[in-house]
């Protein structure tokens, strides 16, 4: 009995998506228009905010030619790396993870928004 309700279940099974598949870059370029005020990702440019080009992989703080905050230099000089948990936990709440930070924007609340957005940014990423 337990064989048969075992196997009933495993197609079912087969369609559930691990979050970081699940991801998709058209929708996270609609959300990253949130970003775009501050932010360029598809060529490497600062503005108000440094550029997201490349972001996946860089350390906290580092970016060339852009002025950051001191909590956002500490931040990479103790460690923190742009990689899909890291960001994930930043956009969620980027002044709860690096008080101090000059990015005033209060975060994106909507997991799949955050997945999403992160796809995006991959697509710039070495």
């Amino acid at each position: 009995m337990r064989a048969i309700a075992f196997l009933a279940v495993m197609p079912a099974v087969a369609f559930v998506v691990h979050p970081s598949q699940a991801q998709d870059a058209a929708a996270g370029e609609k959300v990253f228009t949130k970003c775009k005020v501050c932010h360029i990702a598809d060529k490497d440019q600062n503005k108000v905010g440094p550029s997201l080009n490349g972001v996946i992989g860089r350390t906290a703080g580092t970016h060339p030619d852009f002025t950051y905050s001191a909590a956002m230099i500490a931040a990479g000089k103790s460690g923190v790396k742009w990689d899909e948990p890291t960001l994930t936990t930043y956009l969620h709440a980027p002044q709860a993870m690096v008080k101090g930070t000059k990015m005033t924007f209060p975060g994106l609340k909507d997991d799949k928004d955050i997945a999403n957005v992160i796809a995006y940014l991959k697509q710039f990423s070495k």
